[in-house]
């Protein structure tokens, strides 16, 4: 028997966590729920990769956010 990760983020990439919260809310909304410049000034999911990959604490609020808000993705 398998044992199924009870990580709510298992299999999901960095890159599909942040294309769907934007997809969701828009840059505008995110970077009000998560005031960081990568989401407030020249947004793109690019350069949000490149921040969140190198800050851990950043990558944890959207993580977060990701978690919270997946019930409202489908």
């Amino acid at each position: 028997m398998e044992s199924k990760s009870k990580d709510p983020l298992h299999g999901i990439t960095l890159q599909k966590i942040v294309e769907t919260l934007v997809e969701h809310y828009g840059f505008d909304t995110l970077g009000e729920l998560i005031p960081i410049k990568c989401f407030t000034s020249n947004p793109s999911v690019k350069s949000s990769l490149t921040f969140l990959r190198k800050t851990d604490w950043a990558r944890k609020k959207v993580e977060e956010l990701y978690i919270k808000s997946r019930p409202k993705f489908n």
